[in-house]
């Protein structure tokens, strides 16, 4: 039975994959007939084959994988229709009418609907840094579009017509249309080959269309053949688009990251040097133009510069949090070793001739909670105890996390006040601990060195050295806290033993 089964499955998925390159080929292949025979009824027929391709792709694509969010595929569906229309009704006017402009802001309008649909849901982690780039680019298009579109057209209008209100209003759209597509390439991975097809279709169809706009402004004169081509092609692609198994992606929840922000910078910049020569270029504009102009190219300038303003702090914040991360502990947040060692150059005018303190803390009985809990309720349990001394430490105290189970406090603190909250340590830590395998109870070992007021000679390896030897006779005679100064004593006394508990598991 299984073996009957599997070839008819095989021959089942081959003859679906053939079917869908034939449609494709098909699509491609007609392309060239505008070009071979000059007929503008044969282009028109061209057309309607390509969008009649174009639909039963989505369709069979939208059959076969059943995206979650298939409006934005519909939405593309409808525009091709209204392009096809509006198509139809330029191609067999003798003069440019609304009905055929209104069409085809039509078709844009449902390109940009199913744009927005699909880039809605995906949430960027960079703020409006992308979205700033696409409207730079936009803005830039804009600025080429009222100089060579816009301004000619109004410039040959004998009145404020319907006409001529469309005749503008396309390439605005077509400079709104592109900033979605370039946010869409932006924000687009390199897995989602679909919205890459999409990306590349609606560039080409733009493509078409500045086509047209060039020769209703009167600066070119293109057949109607060559601008249906761009058409056609961008709609072959959709439906390729639709026929890629990563079609379910569109329009579906996304986290999207900056990438490419050199590409991005040096289109920016290009856009910048070619919005420069448009004074230039256009020497003949009038006064309402150089208006426009100026204050298209103002906007430009200062998005440029928001842009770099975001790029240093971006760049400052990086910098901040790569410091923190050299100098800080990620389990803690306390400073680590070697930021420790920095500590009295760092606050050397702050500490400067005041007596210092180290006090260097293990905690007496975590091998045994490691043992019994596992080392992520160790790592808590550590994480908990620094929040307690970092409570029980002044603001300008240093506080680090030595390595394992050790941190060091280090103060400007007279012996006193160092013994003082050598004890307030001993009882905080002292307190049971609430972890999530179960309340846990520990002590601790505090070893202190104390120097009069900071010589030139005085560092942080000599405190340490000498806490060190007195945590450790700390432990052995479990006194709590011994100060190094005491260590010459034969018999150490004990220290006081009010705040501190035996440690239980």
């Amino acid at each position: 039975m299984g073996s009957d089964t599997e070839p008819a499955v095989g021959s089942g998925r081959r003859f679906r994959i053939c079917w869908r390159t034939l449609l494709f080929g098909c699509g491609v292949s007609i392309l060239i007939l505008p070009l071979v025979v000059n007929s503008r009824l044969l282009a028109l027929v061209t057309l309607y084959g390509s969008v009649g391709i174009c639909l039963v792709m989505i369709g069979m694509g939208v059959r076969k994988y059943r995206p979650r969010h298939p409006l934005p595929w519909y939405l593309l569906s409808a525009s091709a229709v209204q392009f096809m229309i509006g198509t139809t009704l330029r191609t067999f006017a003798q003069h440019r009418n609304p009905f055929d402009d209104l069409f085809t802001l039509g078709g844009y309008c449902c390109i940009g609907a199913a744009a927005v649909l699909w880039l809605r849901p995906r949430h960027n982690s960079t703020d409006h840094d992308l979205l700033l780039d696409s409207g730079l680019i936009g803005l830039g298009a804009l600025l080429l579009s009222w100089t060579f579109l816009i301004s000619p057209v109004l410039h040959h209008a004998h009145g404020a017509d319907f006409t001529t209100v469309t005749a503008v209003a396309d390439p605005v759209v077509d400079a709104l249309l592109l900033t979605v597509i370039v946010h869409s390439m932006i924000t687009s991975g390199r897995s989602e080959t679909s919205v890459r097809l999409v990306n590349l279709a609606m560039l080409v169809i733009l493509v078409g269309d500045l086509a047209y706009n060039l020769e209703a402004a009167g600066s070119a004169a293109l057949g109607r053949q060559i601008q249906l081509m761009p058409l056609q092609l961008g709609y072959t692609l959709i439906g390729a688009a639709a026929l890629h198994p990563s079609m379910v992606v569109l329009g579906g929840r996304r986290d999207i990251h900056s990438h490419r922000s050199r590409q991005r910078a040096s289109i920016i910049a290009i856009v910048m040097i070619v919005a420069s020569l448009v004074p230039i270029v256009g020497s003949r504009l009038d006064l309402m133009d150089r208006v426009v102009v100026s204050s298209l190219f103002a906007l430009l300038l200062a998005g440029v510069l928001l842009r770099s303003e975001r790029a240093i702090e971006r760049s400052a914040r990086s910098e901040r949090r790569a410091q923190y991360q050299a100098d800080h502990d990620m389990l803690t947040g306390l400073l680590n070793r070697a930021a420790l060692l920095r500590a009295l150059h760092r606050n050397r005018e702050r500490w400067g001739g005041q007596p210092l303190a180290l006090l260097f803390i293990d905690l007496d009985g975590f091998k045994r909670v490691n043992d019994n809990y596992g080392h992520a309720v160790g790592d808590e349990l550590i994480a908990n105890a620094a929040a307690r001394i970092r409570r029980m430490i002044r603001r300008d105290d240093a506080a680090a996390r030595y390595g394992g189970d050790e941190f060091v406090v280090l103060a400007p603190l007279a012996r006193k006040q160092a013994q003082l909250l050598a004890e307030r340590l001993l009882a905080t830590l002292g307190e049971p601990f609430e972890l999530s395998a179960a309340e846990v109870r520990i002590a601790a070992s505090i070893g202190i060195s104390c120097s009069g007021p900071r010589g030139t000679d005085t560092t942080v390896y000599e405190l340490l050295r000498e806490a060190d030897s007195a945590m450790y006779r700390a432990k052995e005679y479990s006194l709590g806290y011994v100060f190094h100064d005491d260590l010459q004593r034969a018999h150490p006394e004990s220290g006081p033993r009010a705040w501190r508990r035996e440690s239980a598991v």
